[in-house]
């Protein structure tokens, strides 16, 4: 891989850059999962405890609450990655990461300071949004561009391949927090611990990313910038299908995986530790196939692999909720999150790769930040507020695949209409030296 320093060329080894680029993404991943896995635990200590239902609703809300700021930290952070450099955006983030991990671990409760410990915990989630933002935009922008041509999928798997592993780590802390501690334990103080454990990730990304250098594609495109509104103007179709692609993936997140230990003990009556245990094999599947539906998407192409995934997902996912809602055991609900974890890999993998090839070098990072935020923050960040409301109102135990079985076929029709090839045909932009990559 090269890059340029300082106008010189220097090689940079496949294993950093991608580790540079993915370690934000999969702390990002694990703050937010952990909190929403302890969202039954946080509502009874950061919300008012007068009433258990609106408690809980308050708690699924502050979860998306963190998603508010995400349109803004994409916007801001998305035109410093593209008009300063990917490197300066991404150690940015991963500070901001730390800071707002810590404000949540050392939080004092309702209980110790009132309604203060509500409004710390509120802007923690909005700092967390804030830095959130520009993640994705600028870091998947940094990996794609040192990718060679023929491995792109491959390269920005590992993007997801790094939310997989948030997800696997904080299910992992999330099960064991549960098997060791009681309850009442839990409440009382070890609930910190995850937050504690995220902490130790900051450091070692922030290190990473100082000492990052820029890939030449930028380097040669940075000292040409253009207007925010031009983005608007010339890449609207782009921007509609990387929305609708990023929500059926945030959907797939946040509603079939943050989702499930909530649902499996409201709609199922199973044990939070037992539904741990089956997010754990699930996501570690993932992990395992995200790469290898990157290398199949190099060879495939990352429209077909993508349109397949959402398909099948479609196709599949009302059987496999009748089926564990009909035998709500932990073999059954494992048969079905293993095969949700096939699916979801396999949208995973091509879906970095696919929405920044919708946009050119010189709007890339601020292209994808919007895109994807977008929909993290209206589609994703609220999945679990709504589909908690939904079942409390209508006491339908499908409402999680009412709600993502709409952004699926939604992600299928753009998919099937926008492609990489449309950049050049929509654009009335002249391309810059270096814009092919």
């Amino acid at each position: 891989m090269r890059s340029m320093n300082g106008g010189s060329e220097v090689t940079v080894k496949p294993w950093k850059l991608i580790l540079a680029a993915t370690i934000g993404n999969a702390l990002e991943w694990y703050d937010f999962i952990v909190y929403g896995f302890l969202a039954a635990t946080l509502s009874r200590l950061f919300f008012p405890e007068s009433d258990p239902k609106a408690a809980l609703l308050l708690a699924t809300l502050s979860i998306g609450i963190g998603f508010i700021a995400r349109p803004i930290g994409a916007i801001a952070l998305g035109i410093y990655a593209d008009r300063v450099g990917r490197k300066p955006a991404m150690t940015l983030v991963i500070l901001l990461m730390f800071i707002s991990t810590a404000m949540i671990a050392f939080a004092p409760t309702y209980s110790q300071v009132g309604i203060w410990a509500t409004i710390l915990i509120a802007c923690a989630r909005l700092l967390q949004g804030f830095s959130a933002g520009g993640e994705f935009g600028s870091a998947t922008s940094y990996l794609i561009e040192f990718a060679p041509a023929h491995r792109k999928g491959f390269y920005g798997s590992w993007q997801m391949f790094a939310q997989a592993s948030g997800a696997l780590l904080s299910t992992l802390v999330g099960a064991m927090l549960f098997k060791i501690y009681t309850q009442e334990q839990v409440d009382s103080w070890a609930w910190r611990i995850p937050f504690l454990l995220g902490l130790l990730i900051g450091p070692v990304g922030l290190y990473i990313r100082r000492h990052l250098d820029e890939p030449e594609a930028f380097s040669e495109t940075k000292h040409d910038p253009i207007p925010f509104s031009a983005l608007w103007r010339s890449y609207s179709p782009q921007l509609m299908a990387g929305t609708a692609v990023s929500a059926a993936i945030n959907v797939m997140s946040y509603v079939i995986v943050t989702y499930l230990p909530l649902y499996a003990k409201q709609s199922l009556g199973m044990r939070e530790g037992d539904a741990f245990l089956v997010l754990l094999a699930a996501v570690a599947l993932r992990m395992v196939l995200i790469p290898m539906f990157g290398v199949l998407s190099d060879r495939m192409g990352r429209r077909p692999v993508l349109f397949s995934a959402l398909l099948l997902f479609s196709a599949t996912i009302y059987p496999a909720y009748g089926y564990v809602i009909a035998h709500p055991t932990v073999s059954a609900l494992m048969a079905v999150e293993i095969w949700f974890a096939l699916l979801i890999a396999a949208a995973y993998a091509p879906c970095p790769t696919y929405l920044s090839e919708l946009f050119p070098v010189r709007v890339r990072a601020t292209g994808l930040s919007i895109a994807y935020n977008i929909a993290a923050t209206v589609f994703g960040g609220f999945s679990i507020f709504i589909v908690t409301y939904i079942h409390q109102q209508t006491g339908s135990q499908l409402a999680p695949a009412h709600y993502a079985v709409t952004f699926f076929v939604l992600a299928m029709i753009a998919v099937f209409l926008v492609g990489a090839s449309e950049t050049e045909t929509v654009v009335g932009l002249p391309q810059a030296k270096g814009e092919a990559s």
